[in-house]
């Protein structure tokens, strides 16, 4: 058979463009970003330092820890919940609520991979995971 009876080819790697953060892995106590492991909570932006973050668990987080996000306006978060998917009262996302950013809550893994295919997209989103020590 012809080639011009198939379509074109299709990449299956992802393109990752330079200077944005990859997670290539997560466990119950850590995620690697860039291929450095992190064993506390911390706030991944798409082209940006990554910053720590202090929530410890989903009950210690505050509508505070929720506004050290808005300086790196995203389009949308991706809230990590932890280990398990666990939702967080409306009034804790007031500060993205008021920004009009978008936020998604999942479990931590989830939110890692999720975060990985909006980055290949090219969206400007942040991951903000709570991982337990």
């Amino acid at each position: 058979m012809a080639d011009s009876q198939f379509p074109p080819a299709m990449k299956f790697q992802p393109d990752r463009p330079e200077g944005t953060n990859v997670i290539h892995a997560v466990t119950r106590t850590q995620v690697s970003v860039n291929g450095q492991a992190h064993t506390t909570s911390v706030l991944v932006p798409t082209d940006a330092a990554l910053a720590p973050w202090a929530p410890v668990d989903l009950a210690s987080l505050t509508a505070d820890h929720i506004a050290e996000i808005l300086p790196f306006k995203p389009e949308l978060v991706i809230l990590g919940s932890g280990p398990t998917l666990r939702f967080v009262h409306p009034s804790i996302l007031r500060p993205l609520i008021d920004a009009g950013i978008g936020v998604e809550t999942m479990d931590t893994p989830a939110a890692c991979r999720t975060y990985n295919v909006l980055t290949s997209e090219g969206r400007k989103v942040l991951a903000a995971l709570i991982i337990h020590p």
